[in-house]
C-alpha cells in the first residue's frame, strides 16, 4: 500500500492570518475545555518526570498542529505556569500571526548568531505566556535546528519558564521534526480524523522512534461523535496514549 495516495494541496490560510485560538476568544466553550483536558492528560503522561517541554507535530501538513499547540500554550498559561511557545516551524511558520507579532528576528536569528536571547523573547495578550517567533526562513533549517545554539536556548527557558511549547514542523514532509523529537522531553503526535492516512501516521512513528522520541500520545482533530452536537467531544484512545478530539480547520 502506497505511502502517499496523492499530493495534498496546501492551505495558505494560516499563513496569512495565524490559526484560530478558541481558548481566548471563547474560554467556556465545549473545545476549551478540551484543549484544558488535553493539557491534563499530558501533565500526568509521564509519572517518572515533570514534563518542562513538548513538541507539537502531524504526520503531514495542514493537520492541525499549530492550532493544537497555540492553544495548548494559551491552556498552560492560564493555569499560572510560565509558558512559552517557539514556532520551530521555519518553512511555514504561523505563531506571529497566531498572536500577532512581529517577525524580523526570531528563532532562526538567533540560531544562526544574529541576535540575542532578549531580542527574541516576545510577551503577549496572555498573561504567563511568551512567543519566540520563527524569524526570517533560512535556507537550512534542520542544520540550525540540529545546533548547540538550540540546546542552549532551551537550557536558558528552562530556567525561566515553566512549559515550553513547540511548534515543529510535519515528521513526513522534513527532518526538522525528528531533530526537534530528540530535544524535547515529550511529543504529541496531531492525527485529523478522516484526513490522515494510517501508512502516514505509521510512517510518522517510525520516524519518532528512530531518534528515541517520547510519544506522549495523539489528539485526533475535526473530531466528530456521533452522539454529541457538532463536531465537539468524545474520547478518543490511541495506541500512544488517549486525548480528547477537538475540532479545528487549520495547520
Amino acid at each position: 500500500m502506497p505511502l502517499f495516495r496523492k499530493k495534498r494541496k496546501l492551505n495558505n490560510a494560516s499563513l496569512k492570518n495565524g490559526v484560530g485560538l478558541v481558548t481566548v476568544t471563547d474560554p467556556s466553550s465545549v473545545v476549551s475545555e478540551q484543549f484544558r483536558t488535553i493539557r491534563t492528560n499530558i501533565q500526568f503522561s509521564s509519572v517518572d518526570k515533570t514534563l518542562r517541554s513538548i513538541a507539537v507535530t502531524s504526520p503531514e501538513p495542514f493537520e492541525g498542529k499549530s492550532t493544537v499547540g497555540a492553544n495548548l500554550a494559551v491552556v498552560w498559561a492560564k493555569q499560572n505556569q510560565k509558558t512559552v511557545i517557539i514556532d520551530a516551524d521555519m518553512r511555514r511558520p504561523t505563531v506571529h500571526r497566531t498572536f500577532n507579532l512581529l517577525n524580523a528576528s526570531g528563532l532562526s536569528s538567533y540560531l544562526a548568531g544574529n541576535a540575542v536571547y532578549e531580542e527574541i523573547v516576545q510577551s503577549t495578550d496572555v498573561p504567563n505566556l511568551s512567543v519566540i517567533t520563527s524569524g526570517p526562513v533560512p535556507p537550512n533549517p534542520a542544520e540550525l535546528l540540529n545546533s548547540q545554539r538550540l540546546d542552549t536556548l532551551i537550557q536558558r527557558l528552562q530556567s525561566e519558564f515553566e512549559m515550553i511549547i513547540v511548534d515543529a514542523p510535519p515528521v513526513n514532509t522534513v527532518t526538522d521534526a525528528q531533530v526537534l523529537a530528540a530535544k524535547v522531553d515529550g511529543v504529541v503526535l496531531i492525527v485529523p480524523q478522516a484526513i490522515a492516512e494510517k501508512g502516514s501516521v505509521i510512517h510518522a512513528v517510525e520516524q519518532l522512534k528512530k531518534v528515541q522520541a517520547k510519544i506522549l500520545g495523539t489528539v485526533m482533530n475535526r473530531f466528530k461523535a456521533s452522539k454529541t452536537p457538532g463536531y465537539y467531544g468524545g474520547y478518543y484512545g490511541g495506541n500512544y496514549g488517549g486525548y480528547y478530539g477537538v475540532d479545528d480547520k487549520h495547520d
